[in-house]
């Protein structure tokens, strides 16, 4: 019963998502000034397979598969820019991403208050099309604020001012880079810094561990027998340290799908190591809220002021 409940909240999820992206999409088509593959030559951990199917029918504003990660880029209107970057890494249970909603309405949300936007179009995890498809997504990752980084002059960017956003799955994304930043999965001869200046998760799968993981978003990362190395490893609550950056937590306390306790216990693991983190957290609303809770982002844009990331 309680497998049947978490895949009809998914749906629901997908749904919702789709709903509204196609809305977002009547906005947000032919925005970006600009996309960026993120690899010059071959693509790492990549492995020519047999592909697998892509469900019937397509929902606007989702991508189900991604051969060619890329940057997308939002620039702030000219004279506005401030100096801060910020990578934001679109959820979707590492199955699709939900791109529209949680990557280009997210972008320009953010543009319009002077932050140079990057959505990241990252490999979902396929063992189809990855020699190893749980670090897929994290090279990706990684690469992108690497480019950011060493690109900041060319997009007006102070390098120390590059943050990440992670929604749901996406979340989980954005903090293993937080938190795997000194493992590099990519090669990186300039010794460029991986870690994100701050960090923005919300409604975040943090967990691998049974007691709070997303079981759909750790099956198709990890695959559905993992080893309990794989899940500690990727239990991004356990990778926190005095170095991981200062973080912003939003969650609804009524969803059913990511549990609101990921977002807890990684404020407690950020508190108990003196790491700066302020959480939001909603009575109401369920897994991406967002789409229905328009004024989400004005707590979050004045942390970015008191934070120097947002003037």
């Amino acid at each position: 019963m309680r497998n049947k409940l978490i895949v009809g909240l998914q749906n629901q999820k997908l749904k919702l998502f789709s709903l509204f992206a196609g809305l977002c999409l009547q906005f947000t088509q032919s925005s970006a000034q600009d996309t960026l593959s993120l690899y010059d030559g071959a693509v790492p951990n990549y492995r020519h397979g047999q592909l697998a199917p892509l469900p019937g029918k397509l929902s606007p504003g989702l991508i189900y598969r991604v051969t060619t990660p890329s940057l997308e880029i939002y620039l702030p209107e000219k004279g506005m820019a401030n100096g801060t970057g910020i990578l934001i890494c679109p959820g979707g249970s590492y199955k699709v991403l939900t791109y529209a909603g949680e990557g280009v309405a997210i972008a320009k949300a953010f543009a319009q208050k002077g932050v140079t936007a990057f959505v990241l179009k990252y490999r979902l995890p396929d063992d189809s099309l990855m020699v190893n498809k749980t670090t897929g997504p994290l090279q990706d990752a990684q690469r992108a604020i690497k480019l950011i980084r060493e690109n900041a002059a060319k997009w007006q960017l102070d390098s120390h001012k590059v943050g990440v956003i992670g929604f749901s799955a996406g979340g989980h994304l954005a903090s293993t880079l937080a938190t795997h930043y000194r493992q590099p999965v990519i090669e990186n001869r300039n010794q460029t810094s991986l870690r994100p200046d701050f960090l923005i998760l919300v409604y975040p799968v943090i967990s691998m561990q049974d007691s709070l993981t997303h079981a759909d978003s750790r099956r198709n990362l990890l695959g559905s027998q993992p080893p309990a190395d794989l899940i500690k490893l990727y239990s991004n609550e356990l990778q926190v340290d005095a170095n991981t950056p200062p973080t912003y937590l939003t969650h609804a306390g009524d969803d059913h799908l990511v549990d609101v306790d990921n977002s807890i216990v990684f404020y407690e693991k950020l508190r108990h190591q003196h790491v700066a983190a302020e959480m939001h957290l909603y009575p109401k609303g369920g897994h991406g809220y967002i789409f229905a809770k328009a004024d989400w982002m004005t707590p979050l844009f004045e942390w970015m002021k008191n934070g120097k990331w947002l003037k």
